[in-house]
């Protein structure tokens, strides 16, 4: 990786830092995903710092390049990204579900009380 590349890949990780650090900051990201970022900009750093430390793990793991790996690796957290958010979205249907019952049993007992004062 030349020196150019190297230096690409350190800014991103700390532009991916801070705006993770920011957005944790601001509450706008639940602290599990703010973990999965943090990672990405170590893992980043650590490419951008170590350029042959990439290049040495696709090796051992029997990748042809170092890209196959990467892609490999993206859609891997990507695939996780995609199960954690269905869960979280599943996990919000069930309690908007729950709060349309209680609503609708509130507005009931409102509308019979007026009924009956009224």
């Amino acid at each position: 990786m030349s020196l150019g590349t190297s230096i690409l890949v350190l800014i991103v990780a700390f532009i991916i830092f801070l705006l993770t650090l920011i957005l944790l900051r601001k509450g706008r990201i639940p602290v599990k995903f703010s973990i999965l970022w943090f990672l990405v900009s170590f893992i980043l750093f650590l490419v951008g710092f170590f350029p042959g430390f990439i290049s040495l793990i696709s090796n051992l793991m029997g990748f042809q390049t170092m890209s196959n790996m990467l892609v490999g690796i993206l859609i891997f957290i990507l695939f996780l990204l995609t199960i954690a958010l269905t869960v979280i979205v599943s996990g919000q249907t069930t309690k908007i579900i729950i709060l349309i019952q209680e609503v609708s049993m509130l507005k009931k007992k409102i509308n019979d009380m007026e009924k009956k004062n009224g």
